[in-house]
């Protein structure tokens, strides 16, 4: 049942026409308080310098986008030019349709050919959905940031998850 699923979700690279329906998506998983730290969605410039020019993804299902996925250099330096930091995000009336497991397959095999060692992904723990899809991919747990960050009040944990390719 899974692979006819995912058989109707086709992934392509992101187009800046495609900007206000993934930032939709993105405010989805910012007012989850599950997905990010993030309080607002940045503008397209913003999110568009602070990812990698490769590597910007979106999924759709008969002709509408219903997710997402980037990559964000883990450092400027030279040394770590092969780590990226992972970010996906899945409208909520898609999920369990094999989005996320479309893109993450669609993303790793770009890193390979990118030249990406390690792919990082920062998960709150509660976020069950995403710690099993990144899981299933072979992402492992490498490590807890406890209290890390305080979102609306609330200091929060995240788990560093962590593939190498």
């Amino acid at each position: 049942m899974v692979d006819m699923v995912m058989a109707s979700v086709q992934v392509r690279e992101m187009h800046r026409s495609d900007w206000e329906r993934v930032r939709d998506i993105y405010k989805m998983g910012i007012e989850g308080g599950i997905a990010t730290f993030e309080t607002k969605a940045p503008d397209w410039e913003e999110w568009n310098k602070s990812k990698l020019t490769y590597g910007r993804l979106v999924a759709e299902i008969k002709g509408n986008v219903a997710g997402w996925v980037a990559i964000t250099p883990y450092s400027s330096r030279q040394v770590y030019k092969g780590v990226v930091e992972l970010g996906i995000y899945v409208d909520l009336d898609f999920q369990g349709n094999g989005i996320g497991s479309a893109l993450i397959e669609s993303i790793l095999k770009i890193c390979q050919k990118e030249g990406v060692w390690t792919i990082q992904a920062g998960v709150f723990p509660e976020n069950i959905a995403s710690l099993a899809l990144h899981q299933k991919f072979g992402f492992n747990v490498v490590g807890r940031r406890e209290k890390i960050a305080q979102l609306h009040g609330e200091w929060k944990d995240v788990l560093l998850l962590e593939k190498k390719i």
